[in-house]
Parts: C-alpha cells; structure tokens; sequence
C-alpha cells in the first residue's frame, strides 16, 4: 500500500543537510505559496514545518491540520500570505489509507501503544465487513482519542495519556463520506476513508474492530487527498533537502503552489477595476449572479487573486480575507 520508509526514529533524526544548516546563519525572506508534503513516518507535523520553513528560508509557516508521527502522507505547508488560507484547508474533507491488524486493541489505538488486549479473528465474509462498514457512514459520534492533540484544562490529551491520566472527552459529530474495508489477509484490513474534519482514523478503526468482534488497530495510515489537493502533487522531505543542498532556498521554489489552489473547488469570480478598488478597501460589492454560498475566489480585472469572499444576505459579495498582491510562484 505504501512504498518502504526510514523508522520512526531514522525519519525523526534531522538530516546531514539539515544539520549543516543550522549551524550557519540564515536570512529569513518573504515567501508565498503552499507545498504539498509527503510527511515522513515518524515526524510530527509541527517537525515537519520546521524543517520545510528552515530549509525554505521562510519568515512565516503554518500547517494544515496535524497527522500523527506514525501516519505519512500530505501535509499542505502554508508559506508568506498563503497562511490566510490555513483556515479553509482546516475545515475541508480529507481522504486516507489505512491498514488495520485485527484482533489487537492498543492503548493509542495504533501499533506504537502497548497491547491490552488480543482477541481471536473469526472468519469474515465480504458481506460482514460490508455491514459493519455501513453502520459506520454518514453522521457519527466519535469520541476523541487519549493520545491526541486537543486540550484538556490547558494541556494537551496525550501528555496527560503519557502521565496515566484519563480523562472524560465529549463526544463529536463527523461525517464519513465514504468507507470501504478488503481483507488483505485474515487478521489485515485495507480501508479507504474519505471524511469530514475532526474524523480520527484510529477511533474508526477501533469501531470498525468492535463491529467485527475482534477488535483492530491502526497499523499504517496515508493521508492521500486533503480539500482540493491529492497526492499526485507531493513532494518528499528527501527531495526538498536535496534541491535545498543544491540551490539553497530557492531551489524549493518550484514546488510552490498559488494561494487560490487551496480552493480550487469554490467558484470564481473577477472583479471590474472598481470594484476590486472598493473590496480592497474593505467594503462589500454587488457582483450581478453570484448565489453559492461559502467561500468564494475573488480576482481582479487583470486576472490576478486578491482574496476570498462571502456572499452577505443582501446579495453583495464582502471580503474575508485580502492578499496585499497576487500570491504566485
């Protein structure tokens, strides 16, 4: 399912290129665009900017969502003006692959936690795990894992998971767009996820297990869509360090995409020069036909993006975020 990756702690050590650059004084600069990252197994997602800004020489970073050190698999990483729309990519639908091991339940709901319980796999039909599947599409409640990043009283769930304490978690409502489980072999199950924010993988998982009787856990997971954006376009840290060792920071410009690609899927709309003058001012414009609801890209009259808009209830259209120019490569 997914190609042959360095160990958890391989991919966690910082790398020969990386290393030597620290150790030399760097001149942050003005940086827009997002990168598509294939995380490495083994970083967490905060790791993983850190090396892409440094090595990218940026001034301002910010990324879209965490994955978990053991997922891999895209990560956008928001540089200079394209973090106005970390917000957005946040909210927006995401696509994974999972591997499941039946039969185990883990403290993390992972194979990195300690097993506390090992059950007997029955013998699955395709329709039996058809079943259980359906039960687990559309609007469900998920209650968060211990080992996540969400607050409890000011600290985070899995630093109080790592001191022995649990804690009640309310449950949340997501949507499972689409769910689909093989067996790969008897105790394996290959899933394909595509869900709302907020979804864990490894709580469904463990749900899934439960519906099966056996109970599961996660044994790899690939984020491979996130919003507008697949996998087709990622690029390896691998590749970064070495285009970084080769032509410094501005070796990794060509994998920098435009601000407006994090909401390719939300219409467009161009602006004549008036109007474009009074929303860069900050105030609403009626744009004759514009009914969708939600963001919308906004460019002027040369083409060129200058924000995103909402459309109001008085049918004109105000501005929710402005770029001070065209974000481009």
């Amino acid at each position: 399912m997914t190609p042959t990756v360095r160990t958890s702690a391989e991919a966690a050590r910082p790398s020969a290129v990386y290393r030597r650059r620290q150790r030399m004084p760097i001149q942050r600069r003005d940086v827009d665009g997002i990168i598509l990252l294939d995380k490495p197994r083994g970083l967490t997602s905060n790791q993983a900017l850190g090396r892409v800004k440094y090595l990218l020489a940026a001034r301002k970073a910010g990324h879209t969502g965490s994955l978990d050190p053991l997922a891999t698999g895209l990560l956008p990483l928001c540089f200079g003006q394209a973090t106005k729309v970390s917000g957005w990519l946040l909210d927006a639908d995401k696509r994974y692959e999972a591997e499941a091991r039946l039969g185990l339940v883990t403290t993390t709901g992972d194979m990195e936690g300690e097993v506390v319980r090992e059950n007997p796999v029955p013998s699955l039909s395709s329709d039996a795990i058809e079943r259980a599947c359906a039960a687990l599409r559309g609007e469900i409640w998920q209650v968060p894992p211990m080992h996540s990043a969400l607050k409890h009283d000011g600290r985070r769930l899995y630093e109080l998971a790592r001191a022995g304490v649990e804690v009640e978690r309310p449950a949340r409502l997501v949507k499972i767009h689409e769910l689909t489980a093989s067996l790969v072999a008897p105790d394996r199950l290959r899933l394909e996820v595509r869900c709302s924010k907020g979804t864990y993988i490894r709580t469904l998982v463990e749900d899934l297990g439960r519906a099966l009787g056996c109970g599961a856990t996660v044994a790899e997971l690939r984020r491979t869509g996130h919003g507008a954006f697949d996998a087709a376009e990622m690029v390896s840290l691998a590749s970064l360090e070495a285009a970084a060792t080769e032509a410094g920071p501005q070796g990794l410009e060509r994998w920098l995409l435009p601000a407006d690609r994090a909401l390719a899927d939300r219409p467009a709309i161009r602006l004549d020069a008036a109007s474009s003058r009074f929303l860069r001012q900050g105030q609403p414009v009626f744009v004759p036909g514009v009914r969708e609801i939600g963001p919308l890209r906004l460019y002027d009259a040369a083409g060129d993006f200058i924000g995103i808009g909402l459309l109001q209830d008085d049918g004109r259209v105000a501005p929710r975020r402005l770029f001070v120019s065209a974000v481009s490569c």
